[in-house]
Parts: structure tokens; sequence; C-alpha cells
């Protein structure tokens, strides 16, 4: 659930697009077809109630932060590469900072 949750936090940032939220999604699926969260979500049409799904039903006390940290900096090496606005970028990230769920934005390197 960490790649996922990286993708809906860059998701709802603008990010990533809500196509390659779903290749991902579906990727994962494909993987771990018995995961009741993944089912939902292949059904979930809404993809603001995707968002909140995910945010809502993730168990933040076990989430791997080191898999979540390594997930979400190889994708915003993606994203940095494609945006040569250095200021621009920088605010994006410190929005992206600022929502991050739980206690994330306090534990070292976010």
């Amino acid at each position: 659930m960490e790649e996922l949750l990286v993708y809906i936090i860059l998701l709802y940032e603008k990010l990533v697009t809500e196509d390659e939220y779903n290749k991902r999604l579906d990727e994962l699926f494909l993987n771990i077809p018995e995961n009741d969260d993944l089912l939902y979500l292949e059904w979930e049409t809404d993809i603001k109630k995707a968002i909140i799904y995910v945010r809502t039903h993730i168990d933040y006390n076990h989430l791997d932060m080191e898999q979540f940290g390594r997930i979400l900096m190889s994708r915003l090496k993606a994203v940095y590469v494609n945006r040569p606005d250095i200021k621009r970028f920088a605010g994006r990230m410190y929005s992206l900072w600022e929502s991050l769920p739980g206690n994330i934005p306090n534990i070292e390197p976010f």
C-alpha cells in the first residue's frame, strides 16, 4: 500500500495523472488480486472517493516509511526531470510536504 499511497498523494497534488495512477493500480491489483483494498479501488470510478479511501484506510502505524520514502523520492525524481523551473518545483514540493498524511511530515527525512 506504500506505493499506492505515493501515487494518491502525487495525484492529489497533480504531479501524476489519473491515467498513471490507474495504470499502477492495475499492475498492483494483478500482482495481488486477493487484496480487498485494491479490488475496491479497481471498481471505484470517482477519483476523489479513491483518494479519500486510500488516505483513510492506510494503517499509518504499520507503514514502511523506508519503502514509502524510496518510492516517493523515485517518483519525485521523474517529476523533477520533467519540470525544469526549480522555483515552481520547490513550491510544489512544499505543498506536497504539507499534504503528507499523519505524522509523516515530522519524520526524517521528510
